[in-house]
């Protein structure tokens, strides 16, 4: 699926995203939970970059949290940028945010940032180059040493524990309430427009693009998640 096509379908789907999707909280309550405490040690006015923010459900956490903390909230959706607006002014935080509608190599290397979150985003990469490339640019956007934490679908595809994953993770989003179209999309797409690689395979990509050793701290059927600390960010500037 290409850039713009992707947008298109994001934009498409913002106004009913999270209730569509409502059911899987849990899942993305507990990633959040470890979310907080990893980023504990930040500043009392730390900056963070939320990259592929769609309706903003981290920030908000975050900025419940930390109500110290500003915030630069980045996604090429129009739409979703604006569900994520608006869930800034109805929790009172939006004055702390930065909004940028577009990729991250269209927003401004500076002010670098404390701490970044990116969560199902990198995994629409298709080739490994452009994956690296996209973590090089979050490292360039954070303060040497800043610290990321990253979500993505991941497998080894050609195990017979993927398929079992699958199957699961279906079952899991039909229970979840997930309407059957919105399946039968998720599941071609797995096919042909994400990258569901290895666990190890993606952390090795993130190490590449700048950041020491990510470490998996999070595993719900085929989300995986990692955190990690920028090591060269800021060595060009």
């Amino acid at each position: 699926m290409q850039p713009d096509e992707l947008t298109t379908m994001f934009d498409q789907q913002a106004k009913g995203y999270d209730q569509q999707w409502a059911g899987m909280a849990p899942i993305r309550d507990a990633l959040y939970m470890l979310l907080g405490s990893f980023f504990s040690e930040l500043p009392d006015d730390a900056s963070i970059l939320c990259v592929g923010v769609g309706t903003g459900a981290e920030l908000s956490f975050l900025a419940d949290r930390f109500p110290g903390w500003r915030f630069t909230a980045v996604d090429p959706s129009g739409a979703m940028l604006e569900r994520c607006r608006e869930r800034a002014s109805q929790g009172g935080f939006l004055s702390r945010c930065n909004f940028h509608e577009g990729y991250l190599e269209t927003l401004p290397l500076q002010p670098v940032h404390d701490g970044g979150t990116c969560f199902l985003v990198s995994q629409f990469l298709l080739d490994h180059q452009a994956r690296t490339a996209f973590f090089e640019a979050i490292a360039s956007r954070l303060k040497p040493g800043g610290l990321l934490a990253t979500a993505d679908l991941a497998s080894d595809v050609t195990s017979p524990s993927y398929e079992v994953l699958l199957r699961n993770w279906m079952t899991l989003m039909s229970s979840a309430g997930v309407e059957p179209q919105m399946l039968e999309r998720a599941r071609t797409a797995y096919a042909k427009d994400v990258a569901i690689l290895p666990a190890p395979q993606v952390a090795a990509l993130i190490e590449a693009a700048g950041f020491e050793p990510p470490v998996q701290s999070f595993q719900a059927g085929l989300m995986h998640g990692w955190f990690c600390r920028s090591r060269n960010a800021g060595r060009s500037r």
